[in-house]
């Protein structure tokens, strides 16, 4: 699964929006029927996972942390609490509940991001004050892509 795209659009009065139509069939030819949505981690936005990719998440995590440390029961318990499973309704939309808009600062106008096995979506303000400025962003490039030997 690869979404790609950066589309605006709208919640109504209830909160629901419409996930767009290039997500949907990329959803549908994978055969995805549900998602999963958390507050990000690091940014003021929500991310939409597949339901398979979600689980993968939640089994890599699962996998480096000890059951038996408190601690880290800690980190694993939020961040499976911060979630919640989604369905697409007959046309398409869905429910971002309050709390999910109150985090990410969304009041009506979204902005939805395709970010290869996951989906943003950001309050269509915070989307545009997180963007790098295009030369710090090309000089980032240049030290991810650089060759290291």
């Amino acid at each position: 699964m690869r979404f790609l795209g950066n589309i605006e659009a709208k919640t109504d009065a209830k909160g629901r929006a419409f996930l767009p139509a290039v997500f949907r069939k990329v959803l549908q030819a994978a055969g995805e029927e549900r998602l999963v949505m958390r507050k990000d981690i690091h940014q003021p936005c929500l991310v939409l996972y597949p339901e398979s990719v979600w689980n993968e998440q939640m089994d890599a995590l699962r996998d480096r942390l000890n059951r038996w440390n408190k601690e880290q029961q800690r980190v694993y318990r939020q961040f499976v609490w911060e979630a919640e499973v989604l369905t697409l309704d007959g046309n398409g939309r869905f429910l971002i509940p309050k709390r999910y808009q109150k985090l990410a600062a969304i009041e009506q106008d979204i902005r939805f991001v395709g970010m290869g096995d996951s989906i943003e979506i950001w309050s269509c303000q915070q989307a545009a004050s997180s963007q790098m400025e295009p030369e710090e962003f090309g000089e980032a490039i240049e030290e991810l892509m650089a060759d290291k030997d």
